[in-house]
């Protein structure tokens, strides 16, 4: 195998790693398992095949004969046949513009402790050794420092043989931020013929250079610098050779290949030069090594990002589109780069404390490597920061841009990290929640608006996310202990809540039972363990806050006892926790008039789903299926501080069965018309629903046949805190060995999206097995 659990990927193991390195909010690019860069995100939105030509290089002389490589190991064979490159799209023309022609090591291994990678690289006819670290600053509570826009590279090199030698190192960049313009096609998207380049240039800046691009078109969203800034002395190529097909970079290998180290300043004429360099000199003697530390910077003070309602002109009001926190913080990529080289000792040194104080804990492999593994979700452009320092959240990132906007509260629900890493951070997430989403009724839009501001109330409100978003500001305010900011959102919080009993339990049973919309983008009839259990935590974590602050509600005390009640007794077969679909004596219209429900998105418009209707009755429901979000509002109050809600035994009877029932160790067999991806072929998984007992509809919820890292991880920690921790080992060992490097990045969980959101449910991780001891 390639890949130890909490340790090394190596061989077949590399293929798909890409760690992501930036801030929280700030964009990102990734560093690859060979040592190579790619996904270099900067400009507030994803793109995941953006591999630009960018790398370092060592050039060496011994015995005065010159050596040359790039520092990365073997090109990954999938690469091969992709897509990259710009100057002619396609598979076919040979891997343009990238360093797959050039001399590499052929000795390669990758190691991760977040938020800091190694790449360790040797080579049988390479007298030194190399080894890459990428990190990026990430200090809980210091939401700020952990926000820039910036990386850090530092490359060590050590000379292994009984002679001295004489090196020059190199990092070039070709200059990929430039932006472009051309006719359009019909299909909307930008032709290949007549592509007109805007202005660019390469400028200087000490020990370093600026890839650069000025305001272009009229529209403030292309401008933007990228810098790469060595922090000793290096002299610096601002004017890389022009001329036709592969010229540049044939002219630029020739100078590294035999050492020579150009040093050219930026053209006077203002013409643009199709990237930059810098190179820094050195000599080894026998058995010493060398250490050369780079950081990248970027700055991307506007985007095209308007979210929700009408959307202004760009051109004219470019203000008044989302606009990134270190926009505000900082002037220009000078002032980043100043405040990079005044603290990035210090940045680094903080790094390392909260490095050094997750991987020490005594904690199973598995649970290290899934936690760490995915707080790279917040280093992804899965999370933008906006200018007043608000999170706004995507679920997660389609290759060219977010996927699922607007902070989706319900799949937010499952994310444990942000909380107790940065608690002010995800306390925005509650302003947004409870102020700009919610109207005074206490409808929540689970989706906010970006830049954040009042969103409409036209669409139905999401069960689970708002009942979720009650249980968090518990967690949140037990987690500050400010009781001044839960005496502020606590009447927003009354009024959401008031909104969920009158529209779902208006009869006051205790139980959700009216239409309700929830995480599987449908709505749920009739009462069910998901949503009621979430209900009940709601109702307890209200009553633990009215208490605090001197009240007392009798409503919330009865409909939390009542709903108990029925949940264990008629939710409950013995075995597990089910649904009873419902559609007869309900306030909501009944499904025959689902035209007046759904509106023009209704999902029964054909002939024949309204003939399924009558036969079954609503589709996408679970009924007698074992759903493994079964009992969530458990878990949920359990992470949230809010305790037992329900009857330990019957939610660990539950949980077992979920086990039982849902988890496959192989996929061969199994049918899913959906989206089979995530698992297939010999993996395993956990199944979002089985139906044991039989009562399975013909069409069941949406993504049923699916699995889902990030109910996975609730559910494992979940069996953890129940006690059952090698069953719940097991499910982490799972996940983890499906996304070993060999088929899927070990740091981007994907669901609706790479970086999807839910995934860090892991984190719950931390607090269930801490409790085990």
């Amino acid at each position: 195998m390639g890949h130890k659990l909490n340790g090394s990927y190596f061989g077949d193991n590399l293929n798909r790693i890409a760690f992501p390195l930036g801030g929280i909010g700030a964009g990102m690019l990734c560093l690859e398992g060979n040592g190579s860069f790619s996904n270099v995100s900067v400009h507030h939105r994803p793109e995941v095949f953006n591999k630009p030509l960018m790398y370092g290089a060592i050039s060496l002389k011994q015995d005065n004969v010159w050596k040359a490589k790039v520092l990365q190991g073997r090109t990954p064979d999938w690469q091969v046949m992709f897509p990259w490159g710009e100057t002619f799209d396609g598979s076919g023309n040979g891997g343009v513009n990238s360093t797959f022609g050039y001399p590499f090591f052929r000795n390669c291994q990758f190691e991760s402790e977040f938020p800091f990678a190694r790449v360790l690289l040797s080579d049988p006819d390479m007298p030194l050794e190399a080894t890459l670290t990428g990190w990026s600053p990430f200090s809980p509570g210091h939401a700020d420092d952990s926000s820039l826009p910036m990386a850090s590279l530092e490359y060590v090199f050590e000379n292994k043989s009984s002679k001295a030698i004489d090196a020059v190192f190199t990092f070039a960049a070709e200059n990929f931020m430039k932006q472009k313009q051309g006719r359009k096609c019909s299909s909307d998207v930008y032709c290949s013929p007549s592509i007109i380049e805007l202005d660019y240039a390469t400028l200087q800046t000490q020990n370093g250079f600026i890839l650069h691009q000025p305001k272009g078109n009229g529209l403030s969203s292309r401008q933007g610098d990228f810098a790469v800034v060595a922090m000793e002395e290096a002299t610096i190529d601002c004017r890389w050779f022009r001329g036709g097909w592969f010229d540049s970079q044939t002219m630029l290998w020739s100078d590294i290949s035999s050492g020579s180290a150009q040093e050219n300043e930026p053209f006077e004429s203002g013409d643009p030069s199709p990237g930059g360099s810098l190179a820094i000199k050195f000599h080894l003697k026998a058995g010493e090594s060398k250490v050369i530390k780079l950081f990248l910077a970027w700055y991307v003070p506007f985007s095209s990002l308007f979210i929700g309602g009408e959307k202004p002109s760009e051109d004219k009001n470019p203000e008044l589109f989302y606009r990134p926190w270190y926009a505000g913080a900082y002037k220009d990529i000078d002032a980043v780069i100043r405040y990079g080289h005044e603290n990035l000792e210090r940045l680094r040194k903080e790094s390392v404390q909260f490095r050094n104080n997750l991987f020490s804990r005594q904690l199973p492999p598995e649970v290290i490597e899934a936690v760490s593994a995915n707080l790279s979700i917040l280093k992804s452009p899965t999370v933008l920061r906006q200018i007043d320092g608000r999170l706004w959240c995507w679920e997660g990132c389609c290759d060219d841009v977010g996927c699922c906007n607007g902070s989706c509260t319900h799949v937010w629900n499952y994310a444990q990290a942000l909380p107790h890493l940065f608690p002010d951070l995800e306390r925005s997430l509650r302003q947004t929640e409870f102020n700009e989403c919610q109207d005074e009724r206490g409808h929540q839009n689970f989706r906010a608006y970006l830049p954040i501001r009042p969103a409409d109330h036209k669409h139905h409100a999401a069960a689970d996310g708002q009942l979720g978003g009650i249980m968090k500001v518990h967690r949140d305010w037990k987690i500050s202990k400010d009781d001044k900011w839960l005496l502020k959102i606590w009447p927003k919080v009354k009024q959401s809540l008031s909104y969920c009993i009158e529209t779902w339990d208006p009869d006051h049973k205790g139980l959700i039972i009216e239409p309700h919309h929830n995480t599987y983008d449908i709505e749920f009839w009739g009462p069910n363990g998901m949503c009621t259990s979430l209900y009940l935590g709601a109702l307890k974590a209200a009553n633990l806050m009215a208490k605090a602050l001197g009240e007392t509600n009798k409503l919330y005390t009865d409909l939390y006892k009542s709903g108990r009640k029925a949940m264990e007794n008629d939710l409950f077969n013995g075995d597990y926790f089910f649904q009873k679909t419902q559609v007869e004596e309900l306030h909501s219209r009944p499904p025959q008039d689902v035209n007046a429900l759904f509106g023009e998105d209704n999902l029964y418009k054909s002939e024949e789903a309204q003939a399924l209707l009558l036969k079954e009755g609503p589709k996408y429901q679970y009924g007698s299926g074992c759903l493994s979000d079964g009992v969530i509002g458990a878990w949920m109050a359990e992470v949230c501080g809010v305790g037992e809600i329900l009857d330990p035994e019957k939610v660990k009877s539950h949980l077992l069965a979920v086990y039982r029932y849902n988890y496959q160790r192989s996929f061969h067999n199994h049918i899913n018309p959906q989206r089979p991806t995530f698992a297939l072929n010999e993996d395993a998984g956990l199944l979002l629903c089985t139906w044991p007992n039989g009562g399975k509809l013909t069409l069941p919820f949406p993504y049923s046949e699916e699995v889902w890292t990030g109910i996975e991880y609730q559910v494992a920690s979940h069996l953890a805190m129940m006690g059952e921790k090698e069953k719940s080992l097991e499910i982490i060992r799972t996940i983890r060995q499906r996304y070993d490097g060999k088929v899927r990045n070990p740091f981007d969980e994907y669901e609706c999206g790479h970086w999807y959101a839910r995934a860090m449910s892991s984190y719950s991780l931390l607090q269930a097995f801490s409790k085990l001891g």
